[in-house]
């Protein structure tokens, strides 16, 4: 499984939805056909999960204060997932990051944002802030 496929999947287990409940990850280049895009459309989750509610929940029974709000370290801690820098550069690839992997800090960001963003297109309700 993909790392985002291991993001998805932790967060909506987390809510009682198996993996195959929700939608496929849209991490292919937007020159996909569309037909492709439309079974995943159709896997999505009826109803919406909070991303936010479940990782503000996980984040209340973690003993650690972690950012995960801001830092795809402390996101991908929080969900028990590998934070390590080769770990982070692979998602990178997988999600067709196009600048340098060795600023972490740049990719860091922008894995965040990019995380997020596909949990939304792939049934997650994401509150627009931690979006950017």
């Amino acid at each position: 499984m993909s790392i985002f496929g291991s993001i998805m999947s932790k967060i909506f287990e987390y809510t009682g939805l198996s993996h195959a409940d929700a939608a496929t990850p849209a991490a292919a280049p937007a020159a996909a056909p569309a037909a492709a895009a439309a079974p995943a459309a159709s896997a999505a989750p009826a109803q919406p999960v909070d991303v936010d509610a479940v990782l503000a929940a996980m984040a209340a029974r973690n003993p650690e204060k972690l950012n995960w709000q801001t830092s795809i370290v402390d996101l991908m801690k929080l969900l028990g997932l590998d934070s390590s820098l080769a770990a982070r550069k692979e998602l990178a690839s997988e999600l067709h990051y196009t600048g340098d992997t060795s600023d972490s800090a740049s990719m860091n960001i922008w894995l965040h944002a990019q995380v997020m963003q596909k949990l939304a297109q792939n049934g997650g309700k994401v509150s627009p802030d931690l979006m950017k």
